[in-house]
């Protein structure tokens, strides 16, 4: 695969570009830019399949040098030193994002997550999806999730979410269809990516869509009934949350 580095900072370049080296031997490094303007001009001559795109850069960051992008078909794995909330939103769909200092095993699961989705049928919808999400920022619900499965990625609509379940260190995801995907990531990771959505985390073991609520059932913590049926245990830390979340929602 061929690959652009985007960060300011030149000792966070040298670090990647030699883990790359030594670990991602599939990954052929072409360039690598301490610039904005620089990665937009080397993106269209090189035309790389992923881009390692730190976000906070002097000038233009990497989000701004995205949006403005005629051309957004290669897939975006974020480096960088800030877990904020823009970041959350733009998890939606980039094919993973790396926290510095990088820790070698989560570089070599991001390049094979990248493999994964490119060799998938639909090849550019997770790009098209990052670029709509981007887009988006600043209205979580209206954004779209990729979602990394065995076979690929499946993006989905927020609202096709009913709620999501922990299995171990996966998440199980229910749709409105009775469908449900198993993702390789624990279900913490979705109640971080969710925020700021009408997703709630109802017991350690459930994240729900608040949208797809349909019944509240009095108990110690209680239980929601769901529109696909299924009754889920709310704990009791989570009762006044949830209860404050519904009024919110729904004003009554």
């Amino acid at each position: 695969m061929k690959a652009i580095i985007v960060d300011d900072e030149v000792n966070g370049i040298v670090t990647l570009r030699k883990m790359l080296e030594n670990n991602c031997p599939q990954v052929n490094v072409l360039a690598s830019c301490s610039t904005a303007a620089a990665a937009s001009q080397k993106l269209q001559e090189l035309e790389p399949d992923v881009v390692f795109l730190d976000i906070q850069m002097p000038g233009k960051n990497g989000i701004e040098m995205l949006m403005d992008l005629s051309r957004q078909d290669f897939e975006v794995v974020f480096v960088t030193a800030h877990n904020e909330y823009m970041l959350q939103a733009l998890q939606y769909s980039a094919a993973d994002y790396l926290l510095k200092p990088v820790d070698e095993d989560r570089l070599m699961e991001a390049v094979q997550r990248v493999e994964k989705r490119r060799a998938a049928e639909k090849e550019n919808e997770p790009v098209s999806t990052l670029a709509y999400n981007i887009h988006k920022t600043g209205m979580p619900m209206e954004m779209r999730l990729c979602l990394p499965t065995l076979k690929g990625f499946t993006v989905l609509k927020l609202d096709e979410i009913v709620y999501c379940a922990a299995e171990r260190s996966y998440t199980i995801v229910h749709l409105v269809n009775k469908r449900s995907i198993i993702v390789s990531k624990p279900l913490s990771d979705y109640d971080a990516l969710l925020t700021g959505t009408n997703f709630l985390r109802v017991h350690k073991s459930y994240l729900v869509n608040l949208q797809h609520v349909i019944e509240y059932q009095r108990g110690e913590g209680g239980t929601v009934i769901m529109t696909n049926g299924a009754q889920i245990e709310v704990s009791r830390r989570k009762k006044e949350p949830f209860m404050a979340r519904m009024k919110e929602l729904f004003h009554f």
